[in-house]
This record gives C-alpha cells, sequence and structure tokens, in this order.
C-alpha cells in the first residue's frame, strides 16, 4: 500500500531523521558518542576487511562499505542505536552471486558486487516507501535458524583454509569442503598460520566469554599484527594482507552490463530479504531496551540508501550488525553520532595510516570471520523445535540442507517455498470439531476432547478452524457430511461454529452453494453462527447470502441453538 500523505514538514521529519537527532541533541551526550565511536572503530576495521575476504573481495573493500553506509544511516537512520555495516550472513551471498561472475577478474567483482548493493538497496528503499516491512514476516524462526546455521558452515569451511594456511578453490560448499579435507591430508596445512589463526580465534572467543566489554576481534588483530611485524612472518608462508591504498572510496558507477543485472536480481531479493529481517528484529531489540520508538518503514528506507551509497562507493551490500551495535550500546553510543566517529576513525586510519595493516595476517582475519559466524549458530533454538515442533524444526533442516548443498542465494528461496507450502498445507487441513455441552463448562466443547459433552438430538454443531478457500473447500464439505452421517440421530440442521473462519474466497462461496442444496434435498438446513460481519458482506457480494437465508445466520451458538429447540419444540 502506499504511503499516506502528510504534511512537508512531518514527511522530512520522518524521513530524514537527523534533522531530529540535531534539534534534540545533547552536550552532554558529546563525549559518550565520541568515546563509544573510537571503541567501534577498533571493532569496525578489522570485522569490515574480514567480512569482505569472506565475501571474496579484497580486504579493503570491506572498509569502504564500512563508512559510507554508516554515514548514510546518520542521516537517514530512524534508530538511536544502530550500527550498519558488512555482515557475515550476507558475505556468503555476495561471494555466490558475484564470484561465478566475475570469473577470477577481481576488478569486475568489485564492480558486481557495488551493483548488487545498489540492486538491493533500491529494493529496501521501494519496500520501505510502499510499506512492506510485513514481509519480514515470511522469514520465520524455522527458516532463520536453518538459514544461519547454512551459513555459519558455509563461511566456516571457506575461512578454514586460511587458518590453516593453504588456498581451496570450489564453485560449490562441497567442492570446498572436498578440496578443504584433500589439503590437510595431502599435509599442506601451514603449522605456523594455523597457530597464529587458532591463538586468534582463542583470544576473541576467551574475551567474548570472559569479557564482553573488550573488543576481542581488535585485540587478536593488533597483536597479530605487531607479532608480523616483529617477526618474518612472510618467510614461514604466512600470507599478509599487505598494504592498502591510501586515501578514502571514489564514487563510481558499477561497470556492469545489463546481463550482469538481471543475473545479480535473485540474489538481491535474497540478500534483502535477509537485511530487512535482521533490521526488523534489530531496531526493535534496541528501541524496546532503551525507551524509544521506531519506525520500521524508515528502518528499510535508510537500509536502503545506506546499500545505495555503499554500491556508488566502492562497497557492497551492508545490513544491521547484531554484533557491532551492541558494541556502541555497551560502550555508552547515545545517538547515532557514535556511528559517525566510527566511520571517520575508519577513513582517518585509510588516509593517516595505511600501512598500518600491511601485516595483518591472513589467519587472523579468518578467525575474526570465523568467530562471528559461530555466533549465527543456533543450537537451543533448533532443540526447541525438535521437541515443540517437528514441522518446523523439518523446515530448517531443509533450509539448512539448501544453503550448504544448492547455494544459498536458492537456499533462502527454497525455505520461503517450503514455509508458505506448509501454512498452506495447515490450512488445508485445519481442525475441525463436533462441538456439545458439558456439564459446568460454559459455553460449547469438542466432543473428541470431551467424552461426557451431550449433543442435542437433530442439531450437528461443526465449528472449522480456518478460512475457507479454494484448497480446503472440498474438504469442508467432506467433514461436514461425515459429521451429519455419523450423527447418533437424523439430523435437522447444521450450524457451523463460522468465528475462527475468517475469509470465504469464490471457489468455497460455490462449494458452500453445492453443500447447502446437497443437504437441502435431504432435508437439512445449514445455519452459520459468529460469523464476522466482513465474511458476511463477501457472501453478500456472492449472492450466497440469500440462497442460505438470512435468518440462518446468528451472532452466537447459543442464539442458533435457541432457535433450533425453538423450532422443533426441543426441551433442554
Amino acid at each position: 500500500m502506499p504511503p499516506t500523505r502528510s504534511s512537508p514538514g512531518t514527511l522530512l521529519l520522518r524521513r530524514v531523521p537527523l534533522i531530529r537527532t540535531l534539534r534534540t541533541y545533547e552536550r552532554a551526550w558529546v563525549r559518550k558518542d565520541v568515546l563509544a565511536g573510537l571503541v567501534l572503530t577498533a571493532v569496525l576495521v578489522p570485522v569490515g576487511m574480514g567480512y569482505a575476504e569472506a565475501a571474496g573481495l579484497p580486504a579493503i573493500y570491506g572498509l569502504y562499505a564500512t563508512i559510507v553506509p554508516l554515514l548514510a544511516y546518520f542521516v537517514f537512520g530512524p534508530s538511536r542505536i544502530m550500527v550498519l555495516g558488512p555482515d557475515s550472513a550476507l558475505a556468503a551471498l555476495v561471494a555466490a552471486a558475484v564470484l561465478p561472475l566475475a570469473a577470477g577478474n577481481g576488478a569486475r567483482a568489485v564492480a558486481l558486487a557495488g551493483m548488487l548493493a545498489i540492486l538491493t538497496g533500491i529494493l529496501c528503499a521501494l519496500g520501505g516507501l510502499f510499506r512492506l516491512g510485513f514481509i519480514a514476516d515470511l522469514l520465520s524462526k524455522p527458516i532463520r535458524y536453518g538459514y544461519l546455521d547454512g551459513i555459519a558452515l558455509t563461511i566456516l569451511v571457506g575461512q578454514l583454509p586460511k587458518v590453516l594456511g593453504f588456498p581451496v578453490r570450489g564453485q560449490s560448499f562441497l567442492e570446498e569442503a572436498a578440496g578443504l579435507v584433500n589439503g590437510v591430508r595431502a599435509g599442506q596445512t601451514n603449522v605456523s598460520a594455523c597457530a597464529v589463526g587458532l591463538a586468534s580465534l582463542i583470544v576473541i572467543l576467551a574475551l567474548r566469554r570472559w569479557a564482553p566489554g573488550v573488543p576481542g576481534a581488535f585485540i587478536a588483530v593488533a597483536g597479530a599484527t605487531l607479532a608480523a611485524s616483529t617477526l618474518d612472518f612472510v618467510r614461514a608462508g604466512i600470507a599478509v594482507v599487505g598494504p592498502l591504498p591510501r586515501g578514502l572510496p571514489a564514487f563510481r558507477i558499477p561497470d556492469v552490463s545489463a546481463s550482469d543485472i538481471g543475473s545479480l536480481a535473485a540474489a538481491a531479493v535474497a540478500i534483502a530479504f535477509v537485511s530487512l529481517a535482521d533490521m526488523s528484529v534489530l531496531s526493535r531489540t534496541f528501541a524496546a531496551r532503551n525507551g524509544y520508538a521506531t519506525d520500521p518503514d524508515q528502518e528499510l528506507v535508510a537500509l536502503g540508501a545506506a546499500n545505495v551509497a555503499a554500491g556508488f562507493f566502492q562497497g557492497f551490500p551492508v545490513a544491521s550488525s547484531a554484533s557491532r551495535t551492541p558494541v556502541a550500546e555497551a560502550a555508552g553510543a547515545k545517538t547515532q553520532v557514535a556511528g559517525v566517529v566510527g566511520a571517520l576513525g575508519t577513513a582517518l586510519l585509510l588516509v593517516l595510516a595505511p600501512l598500518l595493516l600491511r601485516n595483518l595476517p591472513q589467519a587472523a582475519l579468518g578467525a575474526v570471520v570465523i568467530a562471528a559466524c559461530l555466533g549465527l549458530v543456533e543450537v537451543s533454538g533448533l532443540r526447541r523445535l525438535y521437541r515443540l515442533r517437528p514441522g518446523e524444526f523439518a523446515i530448517s533442516v531443509v533450509c539448512f540442507l539448501g544453503v550448504v548443498l544448492v547455494g544459498v542465494t536458492q537456499g533462502i528461496f527454497i525455505a520461503i517455498g517450503v514455509a508458505l507450502l506448509a501454512f498452506v498445507w495447515r490450512a488445508w487441513r485445519p481442525y475441525d470439531a463436533v462441538l456439545g455441552r458439558v456439564d459446568g463448562l460454559k459455553g460449547y466443547h469438542d466432543i473428541s476432547r470431551h467424552a461426557e459433552a451431550k449433543r442435542i438430538r437433530g442439531l450437528v454443531l461443526f465449528r472449522w478452524d480456518a478460512p475457507l478457500f479454494f484448497a480446503n473447500a472440498e474438504t469442508f464439505r467432506e467433514h461436514v457430511l461425515r459429521a451429519v452421517a455419523e450423527a447418533p440421530t437424523a439430523t435437522r440442521w447444521v450450524v457451523v461454529a463460522a468465528e475462527p473462519v475468517t475469509d470465504v474466497d469464490i471457489t468455497a462461496a460455490d462449494v458452500l452453494a453445492e453443500l447447502d442444496e446437497t443437504l437441502h434435498k435431504a432435508g437439512i438446513e445449514i445455519c452459520f453462527a459468529e460469523m464476522k460481519g466482513p465474511v458476511k458482506d463477501r457472501l453478500k457480494k456472492y449472492g450466497l447470502f440469500t440462497q442460505l437465508g438470512t435468518d440462518n445466520f446468528f451472532p452466537t451458538i447459543g442464539q442458533a441453538v435457541d432457535a433450533y429447540r425453538a423450532r422443533f419444540g426441543i426441551e433442554r
């Protein structure tokens, strides 16, 4: 649905939250935001570089994708505390979409990644402008669990060769996994690189566990870089990042063809879905925690602006960060100014001291990404699904296998398709019940759950727990007729308890008309109780309200029962 009209001033305040931030900014927040931004910088640099490597791009582009999106979100983002940038969940999607098209050409990979960010940004921005934030509801917890676990395994297999110190080539997860196993068997593991990677991973995980306020990624990367600068890591066969280009990202329109854009479209939709879901959950969480309201549609607009900006300034798709946002919050950030300080700190590093990171070992960057992807793994939630909802656990497994075996982009669409099919299946075969009276209990209750329930002679009270639509209309008809056939006495009335029926489509309406004729020939009337007004309106449009009889619709089941008793002289 298009956005509603509002005054130009109100619309400007909504679309450019920076204005409100500047109007309400307090002087006491300056120190807290600056300090939080400096702490954030220590995390942004190694993580951004690591995720660029995970996406198959040179590390420098991870910093470009860090700086510009933070500035864009500062202008358009409605959340007081939110950090955007490269993300572990997106890295595999970017790599899967870009690397096959690039065919080993690094410059082409960068251009394709930039265009992918632009396409993703346009989709997100349009979604926000047309209030499509509800689409995130398609990514249910089972889908996200399976997807993130699949992503985590994919990233883990992709980054382990860096930690082990030997290259692996492969176009799919299975090929990469086979290459990894064969490399280890062939004795290609570089013990020195492995030691650096494992030491970095231990530092990150230990600090995350026992000192969560300390930026473990920064400590690990700084220590590994210092060790590499002191010792001759290159001679030991340990790969390092090398010198980074000096200067800031330049505005550049990605040089790609129309066919490339078409090839990237599906990945852009998948990335937009994932980014939308992450942003939706994260923004609501931090808004509730810090006592302010957020605007989910404007979050989408801001995410779109950040991605478009990243694409035009040599970056790649970005999303909200569930790992860096808590860092900003824990460091005392009050507003998005902390993100701006983080972006400026990263930019100053590129301008003034790009050589500081030339000795950063690739094994340490691999450890940073592996530590991040370990945080994606969901175990307790899957256990809960397996125990409580085996069907939803199966959806998670399908999503996981889709990501791992088919591909990360295809996997997310497979999972969404399975989830929609599961929804249709539940609506296709909904629960229904014949109702009766139970002494001491108000109302009418399912006789299959209450053996003591008493039924009224000649009356079938039938409840249907779903909308009536093309997929389940025939099932509804069959179950009503079965309830009539199984009734202990000859049936005169069937009363459908229709409160759960939220819609009747045209196919179901035709089936209802046929059912009415079938019952009428058998001397049985069909009535409805508790049907919602909008559903009645649809029946009136179909002409079915008159055919069924306006007197055959009752506000409550009790009134329908009373009418039946009065008509046939049946005592209570």
